[in-house]
């Protein structure tokens, strides 16, 4: 170990974080979760994330990959392992005007990236949140304010740059590599460490963005009415729904319809949003012009001791109107979870279901619950949670690996369904036959 250490040291050219040092406190741990790594690694170069992975893998540590760190699971610290932190690693550039090809750094966040291209007047399909890292957004879905009309943030790479288990850089793109490039659109941070994207990005302009509230009284015939609408809507129209905030007055809070309509002009954007302002006696309307990089939120970091437990699943259309009748129900009810609700479908439906690892295509909805809370609030809490996930159970599908704080065999079979998982423990044979990148929903070496 002693001499691995010091021939890594000689050779990795980035900072080396250890217990003690200055940087320690909060480098060891993620947005989400608390650790104590052994090491904490910063690469400045491709080349450092190779000595990295060959340091982690020689010593038999546990490697924890960070981006942005937003794992709800806390993937990206570990005790006693390695982590590397990819955050030096977040050059944003135009590679091809014509063809709006962007080079993104692995280590880069969606905030870094659309501050990046604003000035060029393009954008690319990402999540919600300036903080969250492009890679593992990207590496599992990425449903964001422009899902319905350029699919899913995985849906936009034309390549990336991987680092694999061996150390090796690999190029992954349609015509290099394919089955790798099919792999990471969808399989997570299984197969290696990627130090660079490649997206086509698209013109944008200023976009509609805000919210419709509506009496929570009001949520069943407004949710059902909101996702009828959404079937005809034009793909310009992205939306999500929530209610049942425990911050706004839980089962008294109103339901929340945020929306981004994909474009600058008023009468389209009128036309598009007026049948939702129409589906009940709106309490609030904050709809406006801005800039699409604008409709991008900061992040929140949980104070000191709570934790936040995610659950996600999937609604086909045939279960959408049970599913929203559950969900109002339990809304309604007093220790409620916070529930958001996304409209999917569009441009994400219309890419093969075999096309990437992404198995969820033909979905309708997405939706998430969420239980905030000291320890021991969340645990008093999950007995009823649990009761609430048997309800549904026979009407959801499948689950999204974004929103989820726990990473059980269960998780994974939800993620991936047995065809895409059995093709997925293929390449990671392939790629990572030691399972070195197994802080994940993980797939195993087939």
């Amino acid at each position: 170990m002693s001499s691995t250490l010091e021939t890594f040291r000689r050779d990795f050219g980035g900072d080396i974080i250890e217990p003690g040092g200055a940087e320690y406190a909060s480098a060891s741990r993620s947005v989400l979760a608390s650790g104590n790594p052994a090491y904490v690694l910063r690469p400045k170069s491709v080349a450092d994330v190779q000595a990295g992975v060959g340091f982690a893998a020689g010593a038999g540590l546990v490697l924890s990959v960070r981006g942005g760190g937003h794992a709800f699971p806390g993937f990206g610290t570990n005790d006693g392992g390695v982590v590397i932190d990819l955050s030096k690693l977040a050059n944003v550039e135009l590679i091809d005007k014509e063809r709006h090809l962007v080079r993104i750094g692995g280590g880069a966040t969606w905030g870094q990236v659309a501050a990046a291209l604003a000035p060029h007047g393009l954008a690319i399909s990402s999540g919600d949140t300036k903080s969250v890292g492009v890679g593992g957004l990207t590496l599992t879905g990425g449903i964001g304010w422009k899902v319905r009309k350029y699919g899913l943030a995985l849906d936009n790479v034309v390549a990336a740059e991987v680092v694999t288990a061996n150390g090796h850089l690999v190029h992954a793109s349609a015509e290099e590599n394919p089955e790798l490039f099919w792999a990471i659109r969808g399989g997570g941070g299984n197969f290696g460490i990627v130090t660079a994207f490649e997206f086509a990005a698209h013109p944008t302009t200023d976009v509609f963005h805000g919210k419709i509230a509506f009496p929570a009284a009001e949520a069943a015939g407004v949710l059902q009415g909101w996702a009828d609408y959404l079937r005809t809507a034009p793909e310009e129209l992205t939306s999500i729904a929530t209610f049942a905030n425990p911050f706004a007055g839980g089962p008294e809070a109103p339901v929340e319809i945020h929306i981004t309509f994909d474009g600058d002009d008023p009468e389209l954007a009128a036309k598009a949003i007026d049948p939702i302002r129409r589906l009940g006696t709106a309490i609030d309307d904050d709809l406006a012009l801005q800039p699409y990089a604008d409709t991008l939120v900061d992040g929140l970091t949980p104070p000191p001791g709570i934790q936040l437990v995610t659950r996600s699943a999937f609604v086909d259309k045939e279960s959408v109107p049970k599913v929203l009748q559950i969900l109002v129900e339990v809304g309604a009810s007093e220790g409620s979870p916070f529930i958001a609700v996304r409209s999917v479908g569009g441009a994400v439906s219309r890419v093969p279901d075999d096309a990437t690892a992404y198995a969820h295509r033909q979905a309708e909805l997405m939706f998430v619950t969420t239980t905030a809370g000291p320890k021991p609030v969340v645990e008093a809490a999950r007995p009823a949670l649990e009761a609430i996930w048997r309800r549904l159970a026979s009407h959801v599908n499948g689950a999204y690996a974004n929103f989820l704080a726990s990473a059980t065999e269960e998780d994974v079979a939800a993620i991936y369904p047995t065809q895409t998982y059995q093709r997925l423990a293929a390449v990671k044979r392939q790629y990572d036959p030691g399972n070195l990148f197994a802080r994940n929903h993980n797939v195993r070496p087939q």
